[in-house]
């Protein structure tokens, strides 16, 4: 044993539940085959660490000592049940069977919390439980913070995440990374969710303000564990387009917290570290040739990025990506990013009748986007009643405050 330090304590071990007690939760779900049992042994294994490590000295390897006591809370207080139901009894073998958590590296360690990454992000659970598991399991939010974060009462999400559990258990849903020839599906699940998270995070859905950083910092951090653990092209797209898009927070808003478009900024707000570790992650990725959509909208952010001025913006290299992306995920929101960029490249008429076109097929008809980006090209091109028109429209879609105001503003400042 080490002898204590000079903190409290207390303070050591609240220290060590912030950095560790993902790891040990993931560990003892391994190892105790329950989330609900494993997160009890996690806090049992905490609380025991307060009152014995006064007494006997910090153990070299806190990590293990704690998932040990964790596994052994659990053990004891299956036998203390299996008076009443013998079979409690066979489970509390099965989970002390030999296993010297000594032995464990880090890499072991770690491969537990892929193990739960891809669990809590399996494709038989629905998307939104998937999104809350993740947060609540993988990064340690509470059940509150989730729900505030997604406009959600803490008892529905509090519901949506046992459900998940169930599920997990009744379906014997297994905790292991996918084999390599289920991989590649399998890592679009965890992909999605991570970037769902940055993306409520990054542009929140509705509300009084623009973002949310506390959910992009979460993604973000997802991403970097995730290619810590598997450094696969398009986990290095997703975190590089995380870091590109979050390098612009500062100038995205005013001090008001009014929306400021992209041509507007002010670059020197730029996070000028987040962009140079985006730029090599999307280097990264584009070398390997095994990239997928994360990846070219990366490069789609780098292209950007890369300009010193919104005037210097390569178009014609954002347009043709956008030609690739369409081809690799055809989608009416990629074709209408698009649409913007050929505008920016070739005129606002060019890029309305595109608009319009996928307007025509009754595309995007719901989405206030769309009808804010024809408002605009309208606005540009003089046609002061089409673009009225098309504003009152987004006017009528709109869920989030600041944009709401930026809307307005726009559509106040059309002449009579």
């Amino acid at each position: 044993m080490n002898n204590i330090t000079a903190r409290p304590t207390s303070q050591m071990v609240e220290a060590l539940y912030r950095a560790e007690s993902r790891r040990v939760l993931a560990t003892l779900i391994r190892l105790l085959g329950d989330f609900e049992l494993a997160e009890e042994a996690l806090h049992d294994a905490f609380r025991a660490a307060l009152e014995q490590w006064p007494r006997d000295g910090v153990p070299a390897n806190p990590r293990a000592w704690l998932v040990s006591a964790g596994r052994f809370k659990a053990i004891d207080g299956i036998r203390r049940h299996a008076r009443f139901e013998a079979l409690d009894e066979d489970a509390a073998e099965k989970i002390a069977a030999p296993d010297d958590p000594a032995t464990w590296g880090r890499e072991d360690i770690e491969d537990d919390r892929l193990r739960l990454m891809f669990t809590c992000c399996h494709p038989a659970l629905p998307p939104d439980a998937q999104v809350a598991l993740t947060l609540r399991e993988v990064c340690g939010l509470t059940t509150e913070e989730i729900a505030r974060a997604f406009l959600t009462a803490p008892p529905t999400l509090a519901q949506r995440i046992v459900r998940a559990k169930t599920k997990i258990r009744d379906a014997r849903i297994p905790y292991e990374v996918p084999s390599p020839e289920d991989l590649p599906d399998r890592l679009e699940s965890v992909l999605r969710v991570i970037y769902l998270v940055f993306n409520e995070g990054y542009s929140a859905s509705s509300g009084a303000t623009l973002t949310r950083h506390d959910l992009s910092g979460e993604a973000i951090r997802l991403g970097r564990l995730l290619i810590e653990l598997l450094p696969e092209p398009e986990a290095m797209g997703l975190l590089a387009l995380m870091l590109l898009q979050e390098s612009r927070r500062a100038a995205r808003a005013s001090p008001a917290g009014d929306l400021i478009l992209l041509d507007e900024q002010d670059r020197s707000l730029w996070n000028r570290e987040q962009i140079a570790e985006g730029l090599a992650l999307v280097q990264r990725a584009l070398a390997s040739r095994h990239f997928g959509p994360y990846t070219l909208q990366a490069a789609i952010a780098a292209v950007h990025a890369s300009a010193p001025e919104a005037a210097a913006t390569d178009w014609r290299q954002i347009v043709g990506l956008y030609d690739v992306l369409a081809r690799a995920v055809p989608s009416p929101v990629v074709e209408l990013n698009r649409a913007v960029a050929v505008a920016m490249r070739d005129g606002p008429e060019a890029g309305l009748a595109l608009i319009d076109a996928i307007l025509a097929r009754d595309e995007l008809a719901d989405y206030h986007l769309a009808h804010s980006a024809r408002a605009d090209l309208c606005r540009r091109l003089g046609r002061d009643a089409e673009a009225r028109v098309s504003y009152q429209r987004a006017l009528a879609l709109v869920q989030q405050e600041p944009e709401r105001r930026f809307l307005e503003r726009r559509l106040a400042a059309l002449p009579e």
